[in-house]
């Protein structure tokens, strides 16, 4: 099972001062709209996302179809293929994918300790 591109979404107090202080940490705004109350931040490969007034937690974030500069792949797990494969494993969703549909689509589901993991298709 291949879930793309990897980041984390961090649920932010004051949007500027965390891009304040993810900018000291050598990251740069890579996308998002401050103005919408979401940047998304890149070090290399690293991705975070940061969101205020969004969400409530931090959330997981693996992006099937993209690597990490949000290019479409040639090949990858569908999410509905993930979705599917990881309920035979009995894995409980909070959220589904209706899997009668193609194109973006996503589900959650939660850790062990409560941490949502997002699964986001957006090819």
């Amino acid at each position: 099972m291949h879930l793309g591109a990897f980041s984390i979404s961090l649920a932010v107090k004051d949007l500027q001062v965390s891009k304040d202080f993810y900018e000291k940490l050598g990251f740069t705004v890579y996308a998002g709209q401050q103005e919408k109350n979401y940047l998304i931040m890149k070090n290399g490969n690293a991705l975070v996302g940061l969101f205020q007034g969004m969400f409530e937690q931090n959330i997981l974030t693996f992006n099937p179809g993209w690597d990490e500069n949000a290019s479409p792949l040639d090949t990858f797990d569908d999410v509905r293929v993930i979705q599917k494969d990881l309920k035979s494993k009995g894995v409980a969703l909070t959220t589904e994918a209706d899997e009668t549909t193609s194109g973006p689509a996503s589900f959650v589901i939660m850790d062990p300790d409560g941490n949502p993991i997002l699964i986001d298709q957006h090819v």
